[in-house]
């Protein structure tokens, strides 16, 4: 059993590896082991020792529940996740808070039996296009890796990708009446005084309806010049955008976004 945990350390750390890019999982706080017994959606699971586990840095369409109806592509990144774990043992590895309010275990999930390829799961959903990339400000720690593969799977149109339903817009042509995690295109307003008590600033974007508020673990994001081009991805409703982690805002380079009259 040892040589195979060895053997198992030594293949992620190859498949890390790769393409010389960074090797975030050795840095994370080793976890629980366990067998995955149930597949909650497309990131979420329980194992045999009745732990359940929250994937962080990940945002899967939601299945309907109480009478909704589920979202696209939620049935297919469920299947991903249960073809690439039920039944086998799982390592858990933290970037930061171990437990959410409901006793969640917040974690990165890597394989660890001889049952099939050793993955780092977080980041497989991700290369298959199963989920979108979602951080929060305790669970961020070593994400890039994570970004990096969505815009890859994102180009080459894997999974829910293909579907309108997951384009990232541009913030000016955005239907400020949609409610739910939205990535936009956007260029970025001058900083404006805090709209609420937990928020440390606002930014416009420019040629568009839409206000970012920039949450206190954001608040790098109230420093940005005005005018620059970004990726920004969070809660939208009714014309709000809350950033709630700086690794949600990412620079883009300026000929990302076309520059329109009046912006």
């Amino acid at each position: 059993m040892a040589i195979w945990r060895s053997v198992f350390i030594a293949a992620i750390a190859l498949a890390l590896s790769g393409c010389g890019g960074p090797r975030p999982l050795e840095d994370f706080q080793p976890g629980e082991r366990g067998r995955v017994v149930r597949v909650i959606d497309g990131d979420a699971l329980v194992l045999d020792t009745g732990q359940s586990v929250r994937l962080v840095g990940i945002e899967a369409p939601g299945l309907g529940r109480e009478g909704r109806e589920d979202s696209a592509y939620a049935r297919e990144a469920h299947r991903v996740l249960e073809d690439l774990v039920l039944g086998r043992e799982v390592q858990l590895h933290y970037a930061g808070l171990t437990r959410d309010r409901y006793d969640r275990a917040l974690a990165h999930v890597t394989t660890v039996d001889r049952l099939g390829p050793a993955y780092w799961i977080n980041l497989e959903l991700i290369e298959r296009g199963a989920v979108r990339v979602r951080s929060y400000p305790d669970t961020a720690r070593g994400s890039d890796q994570l970004y990096e593969a969505e815009e890859e799977a994102r180009l080459a149109g894997q999974g829910l990708w293909a579907l309108a339903d997951y384009r990232v817009e541009d913030a000016r042509d955005f239907d400020t009446s949609i409610t739910g995690l939205v990535i936009l295109t956007a260029i970025l307003g001058p900083r404006e005084p805090a709209p609420f008590d937990d928020t440390a600033c606002a930014r416009d974007l420019l040629g568009s309806a839409i206000t970012v508020t920039v949450e206190r673990p954001a608040m790098d994001a109230c420093d940005l010049e005005a005018g620059l081009r970004v990726q920004v991805r969070g809660w939208h409703r009714d014309g709000l955008l809350r950033l709630n982690a700086a690794q949600n805002l990412r620079p883009l380079a300026p000929a990302a976004i076309a520059a329109r009259p009046g912006d």
